[in-house]
């Protein structure tokens, strides 16, 4: 799944709801503790809204404190992007989608083992696909 995606903005708007549209395409964030997914404990793998690409399996996940879906890695090093961000005053680590460059959330190195990583994402970024055989949404 690594052909890229690219649509124009209203093709995304047409696609997403407002606030997953705000958040991966305007590089938006939703209110800690807010989203579906920050304290789910379901077994899957979390696809990108956008373009169905499996971002994070759920045996990754970890409760992080901070009321956004935190994981320790992703599926695949190349499913995922990080890029420099320099917004709000700081220093951060952005993660987007590889196949269609959605604003996933932030990487942080403060996680726990094995990577010490912590991929801090927005919930409305994410589709939870449970392992039973349910296929994500493909573009």
């Amino acid at each position: 799944m690594n052909d890229k995606i690219e649509k124009t903005e209203a093709e995304w708007r047409e696609l997403l709801t407002p606030e997953q549209f705000r958040i991966t395409r305007c590089k938006g964030t939703e209110l800690a503790f807010s989203g579906a997914y920050w304290d789910a404990k379901e077994d899957g793998i979390y696809h990108c809204v956008c373009c169905g690409q499996p971002l994070f399996d759920a045996k990754t996940k970890f409760d992080s404190g901070t009321g956004w879906p935190s994981f320790w890695a992703p599926v695949a090093a190349d499913n995922v992007a990080l890029h420099a961000d320099h917004s709000w005053m700081m220093r951060r680590t952005e993660v987007t989608c590889s196949r269609c460059d959605a604003h996933l959330g932030h990487v942080f190195p403060d996680g726990p083992p094995p990577t010490g990583e912590r991929y801090c994402m927005n919930s409305a970024t994410l589709q939870l696909v449970p392992k039973t055989g349910l296929s994500a949404k493909s573009q």
